[in-house]
């Protein structure tokens, strides 16, 4: 099958689209003919760049800067997206923020960032496309979760608890938007070359992997891609790890 014709006349929207994981899926879903939203919060220069790339490839770019942990700049970007590209078709819930704390050292205020960019975000993006996708009788959301969502994992227990109620999110939805033409899926990285996992990288980790290396962010985009044209996968999340677990 011809690669770009997998999501022509498509319109994807993709938080944290600009950097590591967020941008691979970006230029992958652009490689397969889709008009792509890229989402940044506040490096622009990233967002550029990436706009650049995937432009210079023949794609359809823009970038949209919001907050999406806060309602109103999610409902304004959901509406600028609609009048620049069309409606969204497809979104990607991708942005997240992965802060390292020991058990002890945790804040409250370090629980409830991460809770509101990892899990509130994709609730509020979500609600937002939803009227959309109703209307023509089709959509296709992704979360981007993590295999911390089922393991300890490495970053802290806050992590844990975005990631895991992520996929809860995941499973509701699903269960409820399956009867309109709506799938919802996630998708659960291990460790990926990104600059979120630099901290692990030199752990050591990816000798213990079966296949011998890290992910990289372009896989993680190829495994969104293949979630969205399945009409039959809804509720699901694949692990993407390397082999470094079995969900």
């Amino acid at each position: 099958m011809d690669e770009r014709s997998e999501l022509v006349d498509r319109v994807v929207l993709v938080t944290g689209g600009t950097r590591g994981i967020g941008r691979g899926i970006a230029r992958t879903l652009a490689r397969a003919g889709a008009a792509v939203a890229v989402n940044y919060c506040s490096r622009a220069e990233e967002a550029a760049a990436t706009v650049a790339e995937i432009e210079q490839a023949g794609g359809r770019v823009i970038a949209v800067r919001a907050d999406v942990a806060v309602r109103d700049e999610v409902e304004a970007m959901v509406e600028g997206v609609a009048a620049e590209l069309g409606t969204i078709d497809v979104l990607v819930n991708n942005a997240g923020i992965a802060t390292m704390r020991g058990v002890d050292d945790i804040t409250e205020e370090d629980f409830d960032q991460t809770l509101a960019i990892n899990l509130k975000s994709a609730f509020l993006c979500t609600q937002a496309v939803l009227p959309g996708m109703r209307k023509r009788g089709w959509g296709r959301i992704v979360n981007v979760s993590s295999v911390a969502a089922r393991g300890g994992g490495a970053v802290g227990v806050h992590y844990n608890a975005s990631k895991a109620g992520l996929e809860g999110l995941t499973r509701g939805y699903a269960a409820r938007l399956a009867p309109e033409g709506i799938t919802v899926n996630a998708i659960a990285p291990g460790l990926i070359d990104t600059e979120m996992a630099a901290p692990l990288k030199e752990s050591g980790v990816a000798d213990r992997l079966p296949v011998g290396r890290i992910g990289t962010p372009d896989e993680i985009g190829q495994a969104v891609l293949m979630v969205i044209g399945n009409a039959f996968l809804t509720g699901q999340t694949i692990a993407v790890n390397g082999g470094g677990s079995f969900l």
